[in-house]
């Protein structure tokens, strides 16, 4: 998932917290093995749109020890230390922890060595250790998987290419299979919502995340990045296989409203896309090709634009000579759209049957051109 993460703190800063929390303390206490006197430590939060804001600094003293209090007033946030602009340590802090860090203090190689750091004082801060422990050996796993392939491709090895992919998918069930272990242990903590939001999809996993929103809901006064969690959960539970597509109504680009049930009776391609999003036009032309070969056979799209320039919303159509109907808020990722869909990555489609209820969900490519070949034949060539 783009890391949902990114649309939970974008959603928190667009909805008024009502809920008030009580802010709780928290104190650093760390040591740094490669640092020097006077050298800065920087403590930022994480903030809406996955930016970071400064909250605190301090100086390393000569035994390279440092201190920072500060506050967490969301019952639930993601801080991170910058150690003299060569090391990052990320924090989950709920409030009330007394954090202990040791840090190498200095920059990765590139074979992975140095800027180790660990933290302890809190639940969270272990169960991330053993995500990220987890994350580190699959990537490693990877960069040799990657390589391989690369060899085996240059070779035309089918038999080793196709190992390397079984391999692969092991590999990652297994990872998958370990998180979703972890998960229910973490209760409703901070590094569950962690784990969540960048492990889990909501088209496969949606069970999985609908149970955790859950248990967050009986959580009172709920955190403010859980509250954002349950929402965007019930977002993708109201757009899942099977449901109702929900209706809008959203402007053409010569300013005339268009609603998504006036093409009620076509099956319908709801494709979220933006004149920015280089993917989305790379499989621009894919989707011209689906829309000339089945539009008579009783295919339409309709093209939400995530975009907020409407100049280049237009050029973008005209360009790419996409036909079909198009109607945008011009809102970027503020669109109302975007968020009763659930979409926090696009490209993202939709693929709507004759009554409106979603059948299948981001098809692109040769996927889309067989499920519209099984849906309404192979149409005109």
């Amino acid at each position: 998932m783009k890391s949902f993460l990114v649309a939970v703190f974008a959603l928190a800063g667009m909805q008024s917290q009502a809920q008030q929390l009580e802010p709780k303390e928290f104190n650093i206490a760390g040591k740094v093995k490669n640092g020097a006197k006077g050298e800065k430590v920087i403590l930022s939060k994480s903030s809406v749109g996955g930016s970071s804001v400064k909250i605190d600094s301090t100086q390393l003293k000569a035994d390279g020890t440092f201190a920072i209090k500060s506050t967490e007033n969301d019952r639930g946030s993601f801080f991170s230390l910058n150690i003299a602009d060569r090391q990052k340590v990320v924090l989950l802090v709920e409030g009330g922890e007394n954090f202990n860090v040791t840090a190498d203090g200095t920059n990765k190689d590139a074979k992975g060595n140095g800027g180790k750091a660990e933290v302890s004082g809190s639940k969270n801060m272990e169960y991330y250790a053993q995500i990220d422990q987890l994350m580190q050996a699959f990537a490693a796993k990877v960069t040799v998987w990657n390589e391989e392939y690369a060899a085996a491709e240059e070779k035309k090895d089918t038999k080793k290419i196709a190992e390397i992919q079984q391999s692969f998918a092991k590999a990652d069930g297994e990872r998958l299979t370990t998180i979703k272990t972890l998960l229910p242990e973490m209760g409703t903590s901070l590094v569950a919502l962690f784990t969540a939001n960048n492990f889990l999809n909501p088209d496969t996993d949606l069970e999985v995340l609908k149970k955790l929103a859950g248990e967050y809901e009986k959580v009172q006064p709920m955190p403010t990045l859980a509250k954002m969690f349950v929402g965007q959960i019930k977002r993708f539970a109201g757009v899942s296989v099977g449901e109702e597509a929900p209706d809008f109504t959203l402007n053409s680009p010569e300013g005339k409203p268009v609603a998504l049930s006036s093409l009620r009776g076509k099956y319908v391609l709801i494709d979220f896309w933006a004149s920015w999003c280089g993917p989305c036009r790379m499989e621009n032309p894919n989707v011209v090709r689906m829309y000339d070969k089945f539009k008579d056979k009783g295919f339409d799209i309709y093209g939400v634009s995530l975009d907020d320039n409407e100049k280049a919303w237009k050029t973008a159509i005209a360009k790419d000579n996409l036909k079909w109907q198009h109607g945008s808020e011009l809102k970027k990722w503020k669109s109302g759209v975007a968020q009763t869909y659930g979409v926090n990555a696009i490209p993202a489609t939709f693929l709507i049957d004759k009554d409106g209820k979603i059948i299948a969900k981001n098809l692109r490519g040769a996927a889309l051109e067989s499920k519209l070949n099984e849906l309404l034949g192979g149409g005109a060539q």
